[in-house]
């Protein structure tokens, strides 16, 4: 029997047996369905595993076995090239040029070490983020979480279905309106979400597909604008920025804050249960692990490379740009869009919309046309990803057993009625304002994803020996911290340009009741990370809590987590 199908009967048997043991020592009324069992009859991506090949000649290190693992990281990067992204991009190289380069290489290394906590957990547990909080957190604690998570992901669709609806309508010159295009988008990702019918495989490759002519589209600007090369890379490896202002500053808080999003913590976690990984042999678990932060660093690594084509191409033709030389160049080159820009000495503000057209007027329709290709691919791929998140938070924190097509109307009918609502009453040329907003929205829910995903991967009786060591809990503490300090003043920035005693007083009651949440769920973190005499008298037995201490603390209210992480896989299969 080939080694492949060896390993698939064995990873099917543990399987079942988890389900079995689990049931007969706790003797639970309801029975606890394994995570990986393969007989569940509701399932979202998850309809077939990846089978790991085995390649003996290569212990150490297999090009096979990366190739199995390669999906989920690639999934997961989409997240970084969503249209709110590039949109932070290009106006970062409009206001400051070459000089935040260094910014967005931080933020994406910072977003890569936490997006590892996430794959860890989902790989080591076999829950993903939004399941273990469902168990391991208390009620209302848990619904307040989905509903934060939700209305990021709610924030995070608007940006990537009006992006798409705006490369349609760049592409159309115009004849699609914006509700046209939410609609079309709306449509397509219903089709393309049911690819995974066909196979997992044929479905990652296709996102895959769509990174690529992000990567070419892109890479076309690129190459047309050609970029000061020592300009860029004394961009991106000197940390500096000469001559910076209040702009400035505001615009490097916005990089963070785009790159490293909530939801996809859920994603991540979630996506890499798509392997077939036998949780109880040390090896198989350290291997996966291994292979998908590898994934996740070539991933992260293409994105990066496609962020910063889009930062550069600004940066080189309309850094330091007034609106009047923009619509002197617009109007020689007979743009149906010269009256977009006032004839005044300001300096040039774009986004998405604005940002294709100053490439049509400056580099051709060419340039226009090929910017809009990629806006589309981000859009697209970015629309359905966030669709695979709305439903893994919404089945883990509510633990739905609706069929799929049920789980895609609901999940999709939360985020995008407000979508078309937007589309429908905004004029595309003015939805600056309302991107600002939901950037600062889903700031607001970042402590929401990377609090969480900390507590639980430096939990030991949940992760047991792939608990975060002292090294990692210092370095994800730190991150975490620096991370939301950052979005929070972000926020604070946003907030105070409001100008209105009424709102002042909602944000500020809102403030307080967010705060008291955040400081909860940092209680509970930095009791995970061994800080023992926050536990309100209890005694706690470090590295890990015990199950009872962790229980009274709401954080273990399922034990069975503890015996899936402690099974021995010969026993299994003497039985």
């Amino acid at each position: 029997m080939a080694p492949g199908k060896e390993r698939k009967i064995l990873y099917e048997d543990l399987s079942e047996d988890h389900e079995e043991v689990i049931s007969t020592i706790y003797n639970s009324p309801v029975p606890q369905q394994s995570p990986e069992s393969n007989d569940e009859p509701f399932t979202t991506y998850f309809d077939e595993k990846v089978p790991i090949p085995e390649d003996e000649k290569h212990s150490w290190f297999s090009f096979r076995k990366l190739w199995a693992f390669t999906g989920p990281g690639f999934l997961m990067s989409i997240a970084y090239l969503d249209p709110g992204n590039i949109e932070s991009d290009l106006q970062s190289g409009a206001v400051a040029g070459f000089k935040l380069l260094w910014v967005l290489l931080l933020a994406t290394v910072i977003g890569l070490l936490l997006q590892r906590l996430a794959a860890r957990l989902g790989v080591v547990t076999g829950l993903h983020l939004a399941e273990m909080c469902n168990r391991q957190y208390q009620k209302v604690p848990r619904i307040m979480l989905w509903l934060m998570i939700e209305l990021a992901i709610i924030g995070s669709d608007m940006q990537e279905v009006i992006g798409s609806a705006i490369a349609i309508n760049l592409l159309s010159a115009g004849k699609v309106p914006l509700w046209g295009g939410v609609l079309i988008t709306i449509a397509d990702t219903f089709m393309f979400l049911f690819l995974d019918k066909y196979g997992l495989r044929k479905l990652e490759a296709f996102f895959g597909f769509l990174i690529t002519i992000m990567a070419l589209t892109f890479g076309y600007e690129y190459i047309t604008v050609k970029p000061d090369q020592g300009k860029l890379l004394k961009g991106m490896f000197m940390p500096y920025c000469d001559k910076c202002g209040t702009p400035q500053l505001e615009q490097a808080v916005g990089i963070v804050g785009a790159v490293i999003m909530p939801h996809n913590m859920y994603l991540h976690s979630a996506l890499v249960k798509s392997r077939q990984v036998n949780r109880a042999d040390k090896r198989e678990v350290q291997e996966a692990n291994k292979y998908f932060f590898i994934e996740a660093c070539v991933a992260l690594f293409v994105s990066f490379l496609i962020n910063v084509f889009v930062v550069s191409v600004f940066a080189e033709a309309f850094f330091g740009k007034t609106n009047e030389q923009v619509s002197k160049v617009c109007t020689n080159s007979s743009s149906p869009h010269a009256g977009l820009f006032p004839n005044n000495n300001e300096t040039l503000e774009v986004d998405i919309y604005k940002g294709g057209v100053v490439l049509g007027c400056y580099f051709g329709p060419a340039a226009l046309y090929i910017w809009a290709v990629g806006i589309l691919a981000a859009g697209q791929s970015s629309t359905m990803t966030g669709t695979y998140s709305g439903q893994f938070v919404m089945e883990g924190f509510l633990n739905l057993k609706w069929s799929r097509f049920a789980r895609v109307i609901l999940t999709r009918s939360i985020a995008i009625t407000p979508t078309l609502l937007v589309a429908i009453f905004q004029d595309v040329e003015h939805l600056t304002g309302m991107n600002d907003f939901l950037n600062v929205l889903q700031s607001l829910q970042l402590p929401f994803a990377l609090i969480p995903v900390l507590t639980f991967t430096s939990l030991h009786p949940v992760m047991n020996d792939f608990a975060n060591g002292l090294g990692w809990k210092i370095a994800g503490g730190v991150l975490i911290l620096i991370v939301c300090s950052i979005n929070m003043y972000f926020v604070a920035v946003y907030v105070t340009a409001l100008g209105h005693l009424a709102l002042y007083v909602v944000a500020a009651i809102v403030c307080v009741a967010y705060l008291c949440f955040v400081a909860y769920l940092s209680w509970l973190c930095l009791i995970a990370l061994g800080i023992s005499f926050l536990a309100c008298g209890q005694t706690l037995s470090l590295p890990g809590l015990s199950e009872l201490e962790a229980y009274r603390l709401g954080l273990t209210t399922h034990p069975e987590l503890f015996l899936l992480n402690n099974v021995d896989a010969d026993s299994f299969v003497t039985r």
